[in-house]
């Protein structure tokens, strides 16, 4: 299993526009996509519900995990949507 571990750099952490594009983006994967806070349960990184109830801010640690062809790539793509700022 791919994993990233990353600090949020966005000023609105992970909420609104950029947790959509995060989402949008994991979705777009035909394999699990999974995210959570540092020492907290995982949750579905293509569910919106599931991205905003984690209530990242700006300066959260978060690790996002994938499984499956093209997990790297795609763990790349959404470490950069959380470093955005």
């Amino acid at each position: 299993m791919a994993e990233r571990k990353v600090t949020v750099t966005s000023e609105v952490g992970l909420h609104a526009r950029p947790a959509a594009t995060f989402v949008q983006t994991a979705a777009k994967a035909p394999f699990d996509v999974m995210i959570a806070k540092v020492d907290g349960p995982p949750v579905n990184a293509k569910s919106i519900l599931a991205v905003l109830s984690l209530d990242v801010e700006q300066g959260d640690f978060i690790v996002v995990s994938a499984e499956g062809e093209g997990a790297d790539e795609l763990l790349d793509q959404l470490v950069e949507i959380v470093s955005a700022p």
